[in-house]
């Protein structure tokens, strides 16, 4: 018995007549066919959304939005593989009907437009919620390192600049004491380098050191602590065990069907001082009343936790899992309960009022602020000497709170200020199901989508890089839940 035998390849065949009849019914590439031809791109931000009076024709925003979500979906998102795609994909083929721009064009649509495609992304988490895809009751905060385009030996800080300076001075020095050793050598004498050779390394290595020192000035007068030269605003952080260049993205996952709420890229390493902004990001995306928020011992801080249950969330930390915390909250009311005891107390910093207050209602002030540990202390010495319950750092009466020195100020505000004791505690269950709905989408994107790792520069571009992936995510996965049919239809009829 022969071989399962192909067709021969001068063999004329009867193919469909026309392209349409290649997709099926049930594509996916149908429903993001109609979800982006449904959009406003020119409401939306989009640049040269309107065709020109004059000059050669351009291509359509949508056309080339069309091809960036599919590309995100399938694990293509280099626009030179894109602009390949439209050459022998024949989905591509069918969605851009047989245009193929080049692979500038492609990536000049995803530089100009970064603003534009976050809002593309809230716009369809809007749609997803008419769809009843959102619980809108609980959702988890977690962060995911993204590379950046830099590498570590573009990126300087502090202690690299002084090492490197160090070691070019020694260089400077070696190669001027073999100058001189030259000097002193008859013309018989073998010699490693010449004359030229040296004062060129030694012009080389001055020039490194000026640019090293320019770097580290950079930085002592700015809040930064590192110098990215590729991706300026791009971060060295803790990566898989190791250090990498890195962005820290936020994102917030609804309960309901761990779908994306929200994200923010930021360049800070950790995650703590992101719940209470995150938290009250989604709340005010889901258009919820109330709202619990779920994260993980990275994000413990008892001033965030406070800020989200004066803006109507209910917080739960991990590292607060074990027992109840008491903070003090700013209340309108004058009379209040007296406050004369605390278990487990934290002091909670009031950034409106640039005032701490101590677990037994006393304020704060700010003193002053630590460069080095970019930390402001606050203080009161008169009230910590009388209490004898030592809340704050029993050797200095201090309350720490790490910002930078940009933001430090000695002014405050304590007119009218009242506070309240209140007991914060955390639901051992809820932190359970945490890790099932934070990590899937951050596994799912980086895995299945592979996209782990940034093509853009800049949190301007990353952000608008990362509305493609998490539109492609709650894209992908709305349409494996409802089917291809009733997007269709809800997109139609929206």
């Amino acid at each position: 018995m022969d071989f399962i035998s192909g067709k021969d390849r001068n063999q004329m065949i009867l193919m469909p007549e026309i392209i349409d009849d290649y997709i099926d019914e049930n594509n996916s590439v149908r429903v993001i066919e109609a979800y982006i031809n449904s959009l406003d791109l020119s409401e939306l931000g989009f640049a040269r959304s309107e065709p020109n009076d004059t000059g050669r024709p351009m291509y359509d925003p949508k056309d080339l939005l069309k091809l960036y979500v599919y590309g995100y979906i399938n694990r293509v998102r280099s626009s030179r593989r894109l602009e390949t795609e439209t050459k022998r994909n024949l989905e591509v083929i069918w969605l851009l009907r047989k245009l193929s721009p080049d692979h500038k064009t492609i990536a000049r649509f995803r530089r100009d437009n970064a603003s534009a495609l976050k809002n593309v992304f809230r716009n369809f988490v809007k749609l997803c919620m008419k769809l009843n895809l959102y619980g809108k009751e609980m959702v988890t905060i977690d962060g995911s390192k993204f590379k950046a385009v830099n590498s570590k030996d573009r990126n300087f800080t502090q202690k690299k600049l002084n090492d490197r300076l160090a070691h070019i001075e020694t260089k400077i020095h070696e190669y001027l004491d073999l100058l001189n050793e030259q000097d002193t050598q008859d013309d018989t004498a073998e010699i490693e380098h010449t004359t030229e050779e040296i004062t060129a390394i030694i012009t080389r290595l001055v020039q490194r050191k000026s640019d090293y020192e320019s770097f580290r000035k950079d930085m002592e007068e700015s809040d930064e602590t590192q110098k990215s030269l590729t991706d300026p605003d791009s971060r060295l952080m803790k990566y898989h065990g190791d250090t990498a260049v890195c962005y820290n993205v936020q994102a917030v996952a609804d309960s309901k069907n761990k779908m994306i709420v929200d994200f923010d890229v930021t360049n800070q390493s950790q995650d703590k001082n992101q719940l209470s902004p995150m938290s009250i990001k989604a709340k005010e995306m889901l258009e919820a009343e109330g709202l619990t928020a779920v994260a993980d011992a990275g994000y413990d801080s008892a001033s965030d936790i406070v800020n989200c249950i004066e803006n109507g969330i209910t917080p739960h930390v991990a590292h607060i899992a074990g027992g109840d915390i008491q903070v003090c909250i700013e209340t309108e009311e004058v009379e209040t309960a007296p406050i004369d005891s605390y278990t487990n107390g934290r002091c909670v910093y009031i950034a409106k009022r640039n005032l701490a207050v101590c677990p037994m209602g006393q304020m704060l002030y700010p003193s002053y602020y630590k460069k080095r540990a970019r930390v402001a202390i606050f203080r009161n010495g008169r009230a910590c000497s009388k209490c004898l319950l030592k809340c704050t750092s029993e050797r200095y009466k201090r309350f720490e709170m790490m910002m930078k020195k940009s933001a430090f100020s000695k002014e405050y505000d304590d007119k009218d200020f009242h506070v309240r004791q209140i007991t914060v505690s955390s639901d051992k269950e809820l932190l359970k199901q945490r890790k099932c709905i934070a990590e899937h989408p951050f596994g799912t994107i980086k895995r299945t989508m592979d996209a782990g790792y940034m093509l853009t520069k800049g949190k301007r571009g990353v952000s608008g890089e990362l509305s493609l992936t998490f539109l492609a995510y709650n894209l992908k996965r709305a349409i494996n839940i409802l089917g291809t049919e009733r997007m269709l239809n809800a997109i139609n009829a929206r």
